[in-house]
């Protein structure tokens, strides 16, 4: 499986974007997709997932209310729309994804993958 994260940039606080991420080599859609963070001298933080079904969303505390994954699995792809984005958002952006039902918080449960995109958000 291999996963490609596009979509980063630099925005100014307030501002929207939306992460891509591209799903390749396998069929996917029984597989549960999530997308972490990481920030320089910070462990790697998750930030939302969805079941393969698109049923269960699940979101970290920081983004609840400003960021919404989706996934659109005829395209084998996932999405994160961020909202209202703050400084503290500022980080490389990683797409993950697990052959199971289960939206682990744990970066270590997830089996795959992509490069990450950088997402700077200026005050």
């Amino acid at each position: 499986v291999q996963l490609q994260a596009s979509g980063g940039g630099l925005v100014q606080a307030g501002d929207s974007l939306r992460l891509s991420c591209a799903a390749s080599g396998r069929t996917l859609s029984r597989y549960a997709m999530g997308w972490f963070r990481q920030a320089p001298g910070k462990e790697r933080e998750f930030v939302a997932g969805i079941s393969w079904s698109g049923g269960r969303t699940q979101y970290g505390d920081s983004v609840k209310g400003r960021f919404t994954i989706s996934r659109d699995n005829a395209k084998g792809t996932a999405y994160l729309q961020m909202n209202v984005l703050k400084a503290e958002d500022t980080a490389v952006y990683y797409c993950a994804t697990d052959p199971g039902t289960t939206i682990w918080s744990n970066a270590r449960s997830w089996d795959y993958w992509g490069q990450g995109t950088q997402v700077t958000v200026s005050s």
